[in-house]
């Protein structure tokens, strides 16, 4: 039997809110709502020498504090995870920690696109709904699931600890905390948070809670999506200077570092941002970068870190060098591993003020840690979802030429279209609805998780994404996915990036006829998949890119003048025919 109070109940009880003994019929008092840290009932946490000093799951189970200290995860850290700002709770292990949700209602302010919520289920994934009251009076409800603490997925964890403390003993069994979003009313200023009640008996546990504010002010000119987590170097006192080229440009600037996937925290000892010269030379001093207000800035497991904004002058379809110093030693990192361009790694030292590249002596053909360059101003992103086509694949390396860049390079030269930045969310192996990377550990494989699992943090999450670009699928289809499943999670994905308010726009899948995995079957479930994308339902819009690259004599096929050369990829000119193809009133919204 589960030993489980009531949240709600227990706090009325504190506050003096229940009825007193004689007073036959009074309405007992409802408190309004509370701060969540006021709320918590339950003790998730315990030292590994005095496990019994906490009980997670109701039968003696609990998180490691020592592994939680080890990830970064130390009492009252703020961590930046999926594009919010949470805090870990700033208790000792064995105090309590966390609520079980229970329909209280939590005091939260704010405005933003999304409320983020840190959590984890016990007893099974636990699920319900919850409501959210603005300031004006109006309220929306909200569906939350929060997945088991010992068997959900690794795919979307946000940190994995690597032990779970019992009353028997210490497992190496691991132990996941998820960070959950859903979307808020637009414009709208949050009062108070109703969490919710699971009608299925387990227990959904919140840590902490906060509103994901809109990025105001801020485009996304550059982006990449971790694909992996994978061995690097091993660096140790390395300076790696990365090139990113952007789209649109602006007056300031900030930078996105991730420790996506990670274990461990990584620390960064300097970071700089520069316009590249030549090679790894800048084009002038480099611009020192800073996160808080220091000089460097230690990134949690699974946590981000954004860089102050600094005044400096981003041109548009340029190349800019960013460079980070790791005084430690980084054995493994995430990746985004088809960066299809030459980056660099210094010498022993920090290097990163220095605007001559001769420290740099090693090169790197992959983007480590970093995922976001900010620009002030503009008119908001354009996010394009996808697999190696977009990933760019098959164009020619260090030349800038993937569709994404192309189409970037339209934007900025058609003098009615908008200004948009383009962020390119490709990854090379990807899939819609099944995982290439495993989401936990180092590994091999930089397929990444699946879109579905990947679209909070590289869609919703994206700075002032306005409008996102599906196009992809024929992975799944040449991994043996049936059509239907295909549709299915694009159109789940469109109807959850609507619900944030981003425009959706859909792409049919390109012939690759010739390429070993794609059969006649394969291609049969293609046309599938595009006959039911054609039809539109769900979607704002459709690209029929199937129809800008076939080979008009052999359907299946692309055409040779687009063909990369593996029958899978288009070249060059199949990439710039795909970016010239996408009316431009299409990314307006």
């Amino acid at each position: 039997m589960r030993r489980r109070v009531r949240g709600a109940a227990v706090v009325l009880a504190l506050l003096g809110g229940l009825a007193p003994a004689g007073a036959a019929g009074a309405a007992p008092h409802r408190p309004g709502p509370l701060p969540l840290e006021r709320l918590f009932d339950n003790r998730a946490v315990s030292d590994d020498a005095r496990p019994g000093d906490a009980d997670f799951d109701g039968a003696g189970a609990s998180l490691s504090a020592p592994d939680l200290t080890a990830a970064g995860w130390t009492p009252g850290r703020r961590l930046g995870v999926e594009g919010a700002r949470l805090t870990w709770p700033d208790t000792r292990a064995g105090e309590p920690d966390n609520v079980r949700a229970d329909g209280q209602w939590v005091r939260l302010r704010g405005r933003g696109d999304a409320l983020a919520f840190l959590v984890a289920g016990t007893g099974g994934a636990a699920r319900g709904a919850g409501t959210v009251r603005y300031r004006d009076g109006s309220r929306t409800a909200y569906r939350l699931t929060a997945p088991d603490w010992r068997t959900g997925p690794l795919a979307t964890k946000s940190v994995a600890l690597p032990h779970i403390n019992t009353p028997d003993g210490q497992r190496a069994e691991k132990a996941r905390l998820y960070v959950v979003t859903v979307p808020l009313a637009r414009g709208r200023e949050v009062a108070s948070v109703r969490l919710p009640r699971d009608p299925g008996g387990a227990d959904l546990h919140v840590f902490a809670l906060s509103v994901r504010a809109r990025a105001t002010g801020w485009t996304g000119t550059w982006s990449a999506s971790t694909a992996g987590y994978t061995r690097v170097g091993p660096w140790t006192d390395r300076t790696v200077r990365l090139v990113a080229h952007t789209s649109v440009g602006g007056p300031r600037v900030r930078i996105r570092l991730d420790n996506t996937f990670a274990g461990a925290p990584v620390r960064i000892g300097s970071a700089s941002i520069a316009v590249r010269g030549a090679g790894a030379g800048a084009r002038g001093t480099p611009v020192a970068l800073t996160f808080g207000g220091a000089g460097g800035v230690e990134i949690p497991a699974g946590a981000q870190a954004v860089s102050d904004p600094v005044r400096f002058a981003v041109p548009a379809g340029a190349d800019l060098l960013i460079s980070f110093h790791l005084p430690g030693t980084v054995a493994a990192a995430p990746v985004h591993s088809q960066a299809l361009q030459t980056s660099y790694v210094s010498e022993p030292g920090d290097h990163a003020a220095e605007a001559s590249g001769a420290a740099y002596t090693s090169t790197v053909r992959a983007w480590p840690l970093l995922t976001g360059v900010d620009v002030a101003d503009g008119a908001g992103s354009v996010v394009l979802l996808g697999d190696s086509i977009t990933d760019g694949v098959g164009s020619t390396p260090d030349t800038n030429r993937r569709w994404p860049d192309v189409l970037a390079r339209r934007l900025l030269e058609e003098p009615k279209a908008p200004r948009r930045g383009v962020l390119n969310q490709g990854v090379s192996a990807n899939r819609v609805v099944g995982d290439r990377y495993p989401g936990d550990g180092v590994s091999t494989d930089t397929g990444g998780v699946s879109a579905l699992h990947r679209l909070d943090r590289d869609v919703l999450a994206q700075t002032s994404a306005r409008t996102v670009v599906v196009f992809q699928g024929i992975n799944d289809l040449r991994a043996g996915v049936p059509a239907a499943d295909v549709v299915g999670g694009l159109r789940e994905i469109a109807s959850r990036a609507r619900a944030r308010g981003l425009r959706v726009v859909v792409a049919t899948l390109v012939p690759c006829a010739g390429e070993a995995r794609c059969t006649a079957a394969v291609d049969a479930e293609r046309v599938a998949v595009n006959a039911a994308l054609r039809r539109g339902e769900g979607f704002d819009a459709v690209l029929d890119f199937d129809a800008v690259l076939r080979d008009p004599a052999l359907p299946a096929r692309l055409l040779p003048a687009y063909d990369s050369g593996d029958h899978l990829h288009p070249g060059d000119a199949g990439l710039a025919a795909l970016a010239a193809a996408v009316p431009l009133k299409v990314l307006r919204s």
